[in-house]
């Protein structure tokens, strides 16, 4: 099942990577045409959305390779460096069209409504289906380029209005404010996802893990004196990963230590974890880290 996801997701980013280079290409030239400030922005930021769709096609189909001696855990985080290589290019395409929507506002121009109302309907489409085929991603490379394509549904829903309020009324002031709008609205949101992606790199705890109750739990289990050099992190947003040193105490038989290993097990699959690892430490045996032990309450 995950293998079939994950294909599904790398065949997903694919199709918005050609639709959007496709539609790219056209809206430039169809920008020039109309006059459109929203729509020739849009097309210099859709370029940069379309190579880092390339740039998350690639990544996506090498995360998925095997562990290797060099990469033990894998090649996981290949597509989550292209959640990140995406912010980045989305911030700074965020940044250009806030720059030329301010300068249009300025020195206002006027635009081909009608041209810019035939675009927009296509551009809501194109962008509208590809967002749809990414909107179930669980990777965070899948919602990071997800962002990108609802940004284009948005600009575009907002060159759309734009395009018919200036049917009616000749104003040149409509097509960059309702630009600076939108692409601030999804500034803030690519801002919170950068944020969570350099939490990732970091190796910070996901955030729907709780440290404090498991070890709580572990702690509470039969022959557990202490647990330390807890560590939970995760490989891509999605695969989480959990260590811990466990000291034990009043072990007589062996098929105690089995019994209790059987038991943090159990518990550990109660959570999103695609890899763990349990060092068991003998009463008398010890431990360079032990400083960092956490005992429970009296």
């Amino acid at each position: 099942m995950a293998h079939e996801h994950h294909h599904h997701g790398q065949q997903n980013i694919k199709l918005a990577f050609f639709l959007n280079l496709g539609f790219t290409i056209l809206e430039f030239f169809g920008g020039l045409y109309v006059n459109s400030i929203a729509i020739i922005s849009d097309a210099l930021h859709d370029l940069g959305d379309s190579l880092s769709l390339g740039l998350s096609w690639y990544l996506a189909r090498k995360s998925n390779k095997k562990a290797t001696n060099t990469f033990t855990f894998g090649y996981k985080r290949f597509s989550l460096l292209g959640a990140l290589i995406n912010s980045l290019i989305l911030l700074g395409g965020s940044i250009f069209v806030i720059r030329e929507a301010i300068l249009r506002i300025i020195n206002p121009e006027s635009s081909n409504a009608q041209g810019m109302l035939i675009f927009a309907i296509i551009g809501v489409a194109v962008n509208g289906y590809a967002a749809f085929k990414l909107s179930h991603g669980k990777t965070l490379n899948e919602k990071v380029i997800s962002w990108h394509l609802i940004e284009d549904v948005l600009g575009w829903a907002a060159v759309l209005i734009a395009a018919i309020v200036m049917l009616f009324v000749d104003t040149p002031y409509i097509d960059p404010t309702l630009s600076l709008m939108i692409t601030l609205f999804i500034l803030w949101n690519v801002g919170k996802r950068l944020k969570e992606t350099l939490m990732i790199f970091l190796q910070a705890s996901p955030k729907e893990i709780n440290k404090k109750e498991i070890t709580s739990k572990i702690l509470g289990f039969d022959h557990v004196a202490s647990l330390h050099h807890v560590h939970i992190w995760s490989l891509d947003g999605e695969k989480h990963v959990f260590t811990a040193h466990v000291k034990l105490k009043e072990i007589k038989e062996f098929g105690e230590l089995l019994k209790l290993k059987k038991q943090i097990g159990a518990l550990l699959k109660e959570y999103p974890f695609s890899h763990h690892t349990i060092e068991v430490e003998l009463p008398d045996e010890p431990c360079a880290m032990e400083s960092e032990a956490l005992h429970p309450k009296q």
